[in-house]
Parts: C-alpha cells; structure tokens; sequence
C-alpha cells in the first residue's frame, strides 16, 4: 500500500506537465480546423483544405514510430522537450505563412501546409512520450484512474479548442491560431525541465534510420496516392502508378531491415500477439473514419447553417462532453474490475451509428439535430480513445512499452492521414461533380479552380438562387464524406469482439499471470 501510494504521489507531481503538453497538441487540431474557413477565405485554396490536416497528419505519422523507438533506447525526458521546441517552430511558422515576411498571401497556402508538415515532426512526439511516461510510472490496472484524467484534458481541449479558435478567428487575426500554442509551450518545457526526473540510458544500439526512411517513404507515396488518385491525376496515370510502385518497393525492403536489424523501429514479431494486432487495426480504422471526417464538421456548421467561428465551436461541445463523461466512467470501471473488452465494442457501434447520422444531413438539418447526431459520434469516441492505448500497452511486455504505445499511436495517426486525404479527395470530386450539374463545367472550374474564396460573408452577398446551389452542393459533398465513412466504422465492434482479455498488471496475482497471459495472446 505504501508503495503505492508513494508511486501515486510521484506520478501527481509530474502529471501536470504531461497533461499540458498532451493539451498542446490536441488543442492545436481544434483549434486550426476551426479557423480553417477564414484561412482559406485569405489564402486560397479551398481545394487544398484538407492538405492543411493532411501535411500535419503526414509529420506526425512518419516521425511517431522513431519518437517511440529513441525514448525507448535513450531516455524520454530529452526526447519529449525536443519534440516540444520542434512543435513550437512549427507553430511560430505557420503563423507567418502568407504574411509579407515571407511575400505576402500568393503562395501562403504551400508555405502553411510546408509549415503544419514542421509542425506535425514535433507533434508525433507529445502524446506518444506523454502515454509512454506514463506508461512507465503507472501499471495497467492501476491506469483506469489516469486514464479518467487524460481523457478529461483530452475533452477539455476538444472543447476547449473550437472555442478559443472561434473567439481568435471572429475577433483576432486568423494567425494567433498558431502562435497561441508558443506561451502554452513555454509553460510545459519549463515545467518538465523542473518537475520530471527519468533515469537516463546510455544505449549503444544504434538508431534504425535505414527502417525510419523507408517507412516514411512508404507512407508519403501511399497517402499521396490516396490524395491524388482521382482527383488531381487518373488512376491510371504514370504519376499514381510510380507513387505505387514506390510504396510498395519501400514497404517490402522496411521489412526485410526490420528482420535483420538489431533494435527495428517497429519490432515485427509483436504482430504475432493476436491482441496488439487487432488494436492497431482498430486504431487505423478509428483514425481514418474519425479524423478523416470530422474534419468538414466546421465547414458544414459555418458555411451550410450559418454558425460563426466561435458558435461552430459551441456546436461541437455534445461530442466532446459526452466523449468526456463516457471515458471518465470506462476509466473508473476498468480500474474497479480489471474487464475492458467490451468497451470497443460499444465504441465501435456508436461511431459507426453517428457517423450514419451525420451522413443524413442537408441545408435543412438545423443546428441542434446535428447536435444530438455529434454526441451520438462521441459517445463511441469515449468507449475507444483511451481504452485501446491501455490494451495495446497491456498486451506487451515492459520492454516494449514505448514501441507500442508509438505503434498504437502510428497506425491511428496514418489512419487520420490517409482518411484526410482519401474523403477530401471524395469530397472535391463530389463537390466539382455538384457545382458542374447546377451551374455547368465552365463556372465550376472557375469556381474550384479561383482559389475557393468560400468566405460565409460572400457567400451571403451571392444571388438567392447561386447561394442556394452552392450551399446545397456543399451539404450534399460534405455528407457523403461521412457516408463513406461508415463503411470504415462498422469493422471496428466485429474486429473488438476477437479481442482476448488479459489480465491487467497491477501488483499480486494479477501481475503474475499478467506475463503468462500474454505470452498466451500471441498464438
């Protein structure tokens, strides 16, 4: 009992730190997407929206397996404040992208998506290092608690964020959407400079840079092809099947380094425990049906219904707070019994059910039925968003804590990227396809291709009937994004039930059987 409570003692005391980095990170996505319509109303680029989401998504995804893989082999502390600093210059960044600095709004939406690729490096290194840490300090079943904690932050900062991103959008300019993450930032590298000890490794092993680069390369060509096929080249077209090419020549030589290498930076043999597979599976869906489509919710909510920056962020607090009531109760139940298995599944149903919901939507869906539809969407969010980390990391042994919690955190993060990619390719095909039928090819190709200045005052100042046709086509574009998505959210409860229940570690019986049960869970 005293050593745990000595343990608890020492986890509070570095916890605040851990949560405010975790809240940089999180806030930064709401934030952005909902000041994302004025972004693009000053730079251009209506087309390339989800290139914004989709460059950050990309940063995070490539560098999360080698955040993971460093912490693991050298110490977290040094790696975590780097990762921060690189966040932060991506923040300040982006900022300035388009400004006159760097020569003025033509050209500023390439320079924001460079940026946002800079910032998203940094960003693959909070939250990995943030479940690792804690990974490390607190055992499984003693992690239901702390979890409760981290999905309040991580509710917090999902309403938080399209809050403040309304109020700076409405009121400031568009670019303190980034520069606000600089003084949160400041804040969090002093706190865990001063407040977090970790003993610190001096591994000889070197860093598996040969498996780093492909991987990445393997990754890029693939959310490439999803982003492009279609859409800016045919399928059949030499650029889309060199993309192929390229990403399946990668990924066959990343595994040929990973078997041969000494320390991989993705250990290919925990693919054989049956539990860390589902997981990864689970998080690759959850990532590209969720990130990849909540990612119109403002756009619908400001353009379609008429909400303004700051409302658009209101609309969104049924998702985040029933997400937030939900987590705190999975967290306090898993601590209380040790049983989680049927938490994805519920998840899995709820998001596969709001995402059917959203997808009903058109201009006369008002704004408390989309509401309902949302917190319907979160209460499955709730079910799965920490509940697989805690599987992931409990179905591994100790050793390789870091490598899952930054596998887990990989394949939810290219899942975002290449949902992203794939429903904003659908969504400009779908929308072009919209505006040909109502307004003939010439005005549609000069409205896609004008910069897609779609600011919610201009569009209120059209002709009665060209508003109309446009909002129309917008709302009918952006619901079949969320129809697409469900085929992706009803695979998550079936693949959940496969899940095998190991015993949580946490002290006594329980942390001795843990070892034999998942060395069980890999046949």
């Amino acid at each position: 009992m005293a050593e745990a409570v000595g343990r608890r003692r020492e986890v509070m005391v570095v916890l605040p730190g851990l949560l405010l980095a975790m809240l940089l990170a999180m806030l930064d996505n709401m934030i952005v997407g909902t000041a994302m319509p004025r972004i693009v109303g000053e730079l251009g680029g209506l087309t390339h929206l989800s290139w914004v989401v989709t460059a950050y998504v990309l940063g995070t995804t490539v560098s999360t397996p080698i955040w993971g893989k460093i912490g693991d082999l050298y110490g977290r502390k040094n790696i975590f404040l780097i990762s921060i600093v690189i966040f932060l210059i991506g923040s300040a960044l982006c900022g300035m992208a388009g400004s006159a600095l760097l020569g003025g709004p033509e050209g500023g939406m390439g320079e924001l998506i460079a940026f946002r690729a800079i910032q998203g490096l940094g960003a693959g290194g909070l939250i990995v290092n943030v479940m690792a840490i804690i990974g490390d300090l607190v055992p499984p079943r003693e992690r239901g608690q702390y979890q409760g904690i981290m999905a309040g932050i991580m509710s917090l900062a999902m309403i938080a964020g399209p809050l403040v991103g309304g109020f700076i959008t409405d009121n400031l300019d568009w670019r303190w959407a980034f520069y606000v993450n600089l003084p949160i930032g400041a804040i969090a590298l002093i706190f865990i400079v001063l407040r977090l000890h970790l003993p610190k490794l001096h591994n000889k092993v070197r860093i598996d840079w040969a498996g780093a680069f492909l991987l990445s390369v393997s990754i890029t060509a693939m959310v490439l092809i999803t982003a492009w096929g279609g859409n800016q080249y045919t399928w059949g077209s030499w650029q889309i099947l060199g993309l192929a090419a390229i990403a399946v020549v990668t990924l066959v030589a990343f595994v040929v380094v990973e078997r041969r290498t000494e320390e991989p930076i993705m250990p290919l043999q925990l693919f054989g425990n049956r539990n860390f597979t589902l997981i990864s599976i689970i998080g690759f869906l959850l990532g590209f049906a969720m990130f990849g489509a909540i990612n119109f919710l403002p756009l619908f909510q400001q353009m379609v219904q008429g909400a303004t920056a700051t409302n658009s962020g209101l609309l969104m607090l049924p998702m985040m707070g029933a997400a937030m009531v939900v987590s705190l109760f999975v967290g306090k139940a898993i601590t209380a019994t040790g049983k989680y298995k049927i938490y994805p599944v519920l998840g899995g149903v709820g998001m596969a059910v709001g995402m059917w919901l959203l997808s009903t939507m058109d201009v006369a869906t008002p704004g408390w039925q989309t509401g309902v539809y949302i917190a319907v969407l979160g209460l499955g969010m709730g079910f799965l968003m920490q509940t697989t980390m805690l599987i992931a990391q409990n179905s591994v042994e100790q050793k390789d804590l870091g490598v899952s919690s930054s596998a887990t955190t990989f394949f939810r993060s290219i899942g975002g990227s290449f949902g992203v990619s794939l429903f904003g390719a659908i969504f400009n095909n779908h929308f072009v396809s919209e505006l040909t039928g109502r307004f003939g090819a010439q005005a549609a190709d000069r409205i896609a291709k004008s910069g897609g200045r779609m600011d919610p005052a201009a569009v209120a100042h059209m002709p009665a009937q060209m508003r109309t046709g446009l909002l129309e086509s917008l709302a009918t574009s952006i619901s079949g994004v969320f129809w697409w998505a469900i085929a992706f959210a009803v695979v998550v409860p079936v693949l959940a039930a496969f899940i095998k229940e190991i015993p949580l570690r946490g002290g006594g019986p329980v942390a001795a059987s843990n070892e034999k049960a998942v060395t069980s869970a890999a046949g």
